[in-house]
């Protein structure tokens, strides 16, 4: 639509008004006049659908705006862009097939359905000619899904890895100063602290337990690689069985530990793992220093080396940001008639968990007698898993070896676990934490 002064509108339809959807029509009326004079583009809300139009919002709307039938805003000729800011996987696909083939182009943060449904989605996309554009779905207001679909697209990307999950780099941050400050770090008090200050939700099984972050690290693999990865493909190992004293053996060998998601694709088999869990990160790593609630995500490339990509992963304003940038992509991309994609996916080739490779750390507890060193390294040597570091904490009945291997293919260290919790000398075995390297 072109207004009285010859100024093209773009009317967007917004898909549910919570934290996010609030967030961004505000930022669409505080920028609209900084977006004309750069671009020669008015943005406009015209219509957001909601469930419960009494509800109190954190943003004025005129009459109007609001409305009950988002079927009808993704199919209304009027609507230019549709932001989808629903969540969930239904009816948001529903809503985002039918925006396309109406010739609109989606925006969405929605992590869960992207997935899970990302590949229908970017072929629905591409058939239609269309945007669908999803930066805040990975980590907030980091650009990390326009680094990799764009700046980082001819870059042979060995390995992603970051931190992905606020929550999770929150509690265990909280854990750690507690314990470097002469506290046990218990995990479950922290939690308490982390649901009491709002960083936690009542329910926190999908972010404590690497949910959350495995979606993210699917949508990672998708882009970096080109490849059709879902969240039901990611590992997932959370932090809820992390102790306060894995946290002070780990900051003692010169380390802590953070909840990452890891995308490595092998340049000779071609093969993508795709896992998340707690890893012991060296001190002088960047990805140690990122504490609280911030997100970090770390890219690896032959040519372009090493990238750190830094900030707020959460957060209605944070995430707000990255949507209405891709909005204003979409809306540039619309007048002129082009559009982004992802290219043509390929199946992925999978490496399962068993496969994949890393230096481990393991502590046993261990009745304190002759010979008990040598029958736990024997376990290890007969499944062919190399010790780098080998310590022993305490005397007595509190006896307990450290172990650090050389790297070592997951099946290997599992197999050597299980023998190693049937022997007479091992009173008990912790938990096992990978490493990676400088």
């Amino acid at each position: 639509m072109i207004d009285d002064n010859g100024v093209q509108v773009i009317r967007i339809g917004v898909l549910g008004c919570g934290n996010v959807g609030a967030a961004l029509v505000d930022l669409v009326r505080t920028q609209a006049d900084t977006v004309e004079q750069r671009t020669g583009l008015r943005l406009e809300i015209a219509q957001v659908a909601v469930r419960n139009m009494s509800a109190q919002r954190d943003v004025d709307l005129a009459d109007g705006v609001l409305t009950r039938d988002a079927q009808s805003l993704v199919t209304d000729p009027n609507i230019d862009l549709v932001v989808e800011a629903i969540g969930g996987i239904e009816p948001a696909r529903g809503y985002i097939l039918d925006a396309l083939k109406h010739g609109k182009p989606v925006v969405t943060a929605n992590k869960e359905l992207l997935a899970n449904c990302g590949a229908e989605l970017y072929a629905a996309a591409d058939a239609a000619e269309r945007d669908l554009l999803f930066e805040a779905a990975v980590a907030g207001g980091i650009p990390i899904v326009r680094a990799l679909r764009e700046s980082l697209h001819g870059e042979p990307i060995t390995r992603v890895m970051g931190i992905i999950n606020g929550t999770t780099n929150f509690i265990l941050t909280k854990m750690t100063d507690a314990v470097l400050g002469g506290g046990d770090g218990d995990y479950a008090a922290t939690l308490a602290e982390a649901q009491a200050l709002g960083y936690a939700e009542r329910d926190p099984t999908a972010d404590v337990e690497g949910y959350d972050a495995g979606a993210k690290a699917a949508i990672i693999a998708t882009v970096a690689f080109g490849a059709k990865v879902v969240a039901g493909d990611v590992y997932h190992e959370g932090i809820s069985r992390v102790s306060g004293s894995e946290i002070s053996i780990a900051d003692r060998l010169g380390y802590c530990i953070k909840l990452l998601g890891i995308v490595e694709r092998d340049a000779e088999s071609h093969e993508v793992s795709v896992r998340v869990h707690p890893t012991m990160v060296p001190k002088e790593h960047p990805l140690a220093s990122v504490r609280d609630s911030f997100n970090a995500v770390f890219v690896e490339g032959d040519f372009a080396d090493s990238l750190m990509f830094f900030g707020r992963g959460a957060g209605g304003a944070p995430t707000a940001s990255a949507v209405f940038g891709d909005v204003l992509d979409a809306a540039i991309n619309l007048r002129r008639e082009t559009h982004g994609s992802l290219g043509v996916l390929h199946e992925a080739k999978l490496r399962p968990i068993d496969e994949t490779e890393a230096e481990y750390l393991l502590g046993l507890d261990v009745v304190d007698e002759p010979g008990v060193l040598h029958a736990v390294t024997g376990v290890f040597a007969s499944h062919g898993v190399s010790i780098r570091v080998a310590e022993q904490e305490g005397n007595g009945p509190e006896a307990r070896l450290v172990f650090i291997t050389h790297s070592a293919r997951e099946a290997d260290v599992q197999a050597t676990v299980r023998e190693l919790r049937g022997l007479d000398v091992v009173r008990n075995v912790g938990g096992l934490l990978r490493v990676i390297g400088d």
